[in-house]
């Protein structure tokens, strides 16, 4: 992976996601065991992390994770306007599991059990459910910024006394495609019974109703693997957990990108 993660270059095989303004997408990602085996990693929150999804029509190349992180808000006012904070969940959405013998996996795979899939396997992996702008422009691409911040609390680890920020983050961009029947907020009831493989997560998806469809800035090119879906109820795109290249941004702080970068910028992953 390298410099061309920053600009519309796109993997092969690896298609963007096509989706209308106001659809609702899901980014999915593996918990490899940090929801399921948390003494693995002492001093984590309880909730694994906070996930964060950012989105612009503006994307440049360098784009620094410090400018965009706690910076863009949901009302586009935030830093230099170019784009939105489009939603904050947990990375533990609650239901997702790595299949082993810890007592949270053991719990899930009783609760949601599902099919092992071609894509995702045995495990049913983590999501969060976001809704494109209403306003994305169509025949535009819209980019994607994934962050995740899953920080150690100071004194829980003997190796970091004082705590330790630890920030992972990956990218990707979806074609924004005609003017849909969705354009408009997400409403309705969650559809029971369905497949968990392809399943947004209810809470999650009723969060959906409330987020505020704001002018959001443009996008640009390469993406993660996607699996896309007219249901606007179920996952349209896959965004792996990745981990790649760790750079110091201050002290007791890191960041990780899933690219071969030197300095702290947001990238798009290629799967």
């Amino acid at each position: 992976m390298g410099r061309t993660q920053q600009d519309q270059s796109q993997s092969d095989g690896s298609p963007r996601l096509q989706a209308s303004a106001g659809a609702a997408i899901a980014l999915r990602y593996q918990e490899n065991g940090h929801v399921t085996l948390p003494a693995n990693q002492p001093g984590k929150p309880k909730n694994r992390g906070t996930v964060y999804v950012y989105g612009t029509t503006q994307p440049k190349v360098g784009e620094k994770l410090l400018d965009v992180y706690g910076v863009w808000t949901s009302d586009g006012t935030g830093g230099d306007g170019r784009g939105v904070l489009l939603s904050t969940q947990n990375f533990d959405d609650g239901r997702c599991y790595q299949v082993n013998g810890g007592d949270i996996s053991e719990t899930r795979q009783k609760e949601y059990t599902h099919e092992a899939s071609q894509l995702t396997g045995a495990d049913l992996w983590c999501q969060q459910d976001i809704q494109l702008p209403t306003t994305a422009p169509s025949g535009k691409l819209y980019t994607l910024y994934w962050v995740w911040n899953w920080p150690t609390a100071p004194g829980a680890d003997p190796t970091y006394p004082q705590g330790k920020t630890e920030i992972y983050t990956t990218c990707m961009d979806v074609e924004v495609q005609g003017t849909s029947a969705n354009k408009q907020q997400v409403t309705g009831d969650y559809i029971e019974g369905q497949d968990l493989n392809d399943a947004a997560i209810p809470s999650e998806f009723d969060n959906l109703s409330d987020q505020q469809s704001t002018e959001a800035p443009a996008a640009t090119g390469a993406s993660s693997a996607v699996t896309s879906s007219t249901d606007a109820k179920k996952a349209t795109v896959t965004a792996w957990h990745t981990v790649g290249k760790t750079v110091t941004v201050s002290q007791d702080t890191t960041v990780t990108v899933d690219a071969d970068q030197s300095s702290e910028t947001l990238t798009k992953g290629s799967g």
